[in-house]
């Protein structure tokens, strides 16, 4: 299973070496999880009960502090690496100190709830939240041809097919998972239309978009998604009103999907719309801060 959240707590397991191997709540190994803003801890030296920390907080830069060494960076790491850097920390003032970190308690995750819902965007979640909180912080579902649709649910690049329509109307809880953090939950309108992508894409030209879909999305269908040339930062939107009149907006997809950003921005797209990604000039990394939800969007 994707969620860590479910299975028992494992043991600690202690190696000769700094750190040992340990558990996160949920039954994940420390290779499986990665320390993030919020978490819990406990931090135990052993031999040490002064050092030994059993509700240690992350903090939001992902530090945490230890006596006698202050401040620690785990955020991004394994509960064995964690482990690991508080043990060098302490070695200026201990000779072989043997350290395990395990996660107490994981910190709220953040999930991105797109498609055709009424508020589309970037939710922070408490760890218990399940795929229908999700669907409520996102204001529910969006308009249907009266059968519910099915949602795409993505974690790390693996995605399944959740029927809205088992969970919601026949109610199978089975199907009502856990979040996770950076979990993608996708909900399929059953209207289509077209829009053309040109520029720095692998396959330019006309793309099928669902009702509800996005600028990013449809960057992300064009083939394999930008390029490494391309420059997100300058995306030009170009769309025919009403009036036959041609309106045109520049949108920086990295300040909407970016660490602070917010999804909920992107502009929901329509029939027509034609979208062009210019080409970076000297810079070949402007994809890379969203790789990850394009990667995630690829599969949708």
């Amino acid at each position: 299973m994707r969620c860590i959240y479910s299975r028992t707590v494992l043991s600690v397991l202690l190696s000769s070496a700094l750190c040992g191997v340990v558990a996160v709540p949920g039954g994940a190994t420390s290779t499986e999880y990665r320390i993030r803003p919020g978490d819990v801890l406990d931090v135990t030296v052993f031999g040490e009960p002064t050092l030994t920390q059993p509700l240690l907080k992350v903090l939001p830069g992902g530090t945490i502090v230890e006596p006698l060494v202050g401040s620690v960076r785990v955020g991004g790491l394994t509960t064995a690496q964690a482990g690991s850097a508080v043990g060098r920390a302490l070695t200026h003032y201990l000779r072989h100190p043997k350290v395990t970190v395990a996660v107490e308690q994981v910190g709220p995750v953040d999930v991105y709830v797109l498609g055709n819902v009424k508020l589309p965007g970037k939710y922070t979640l408490q760890p218990e939240s399940r795929i229908m909180d999700a669907l409520a912080a996102a204001g529910g579902l969006g308009p249907t041809d009266g059968d519910l649709p099915d949602a795409r649910v993505s974690v790390d690049g693996d995605v399944t097919n959740v029927s809205l329509e088992k969970l919601l109307h026949q109610g199978d809880l089975s199907l009502n998972e856990r979040v996770a953090n950076d979990m993608a939950v996708y909900v399929v309108s059953p209207n289509t239309f077209n829009v053309q992508v040109f520029g720095a894409v692998d396959k330019p030209g006309d793309v099928t978009m669902h009702e509800g879909d996005r600028l990013l999305q449809a960057i992300a269908r064009a083939g394999e998604g930008a390029n490494t040339n391309a420059d997100l930062n300058r995306v030009v939107l170009r769309r025919i009103g009403p009036d036959g009149k041609v309106s045109s907006e520049t949108l920086n997809l990295y300040s909407i999907y970016g660490k602070n950003g917010d999804p909920s921005k992107d502009v929901a797209l329509a029939k027509g719309d034609t979208i062009f990604v210019p080409q970076g000039v000297g810079r070949r990394d402007t994809v890379s801060p969203l790789s990850g939800i394009l990667y995630t969007l690829l599969h949708f």
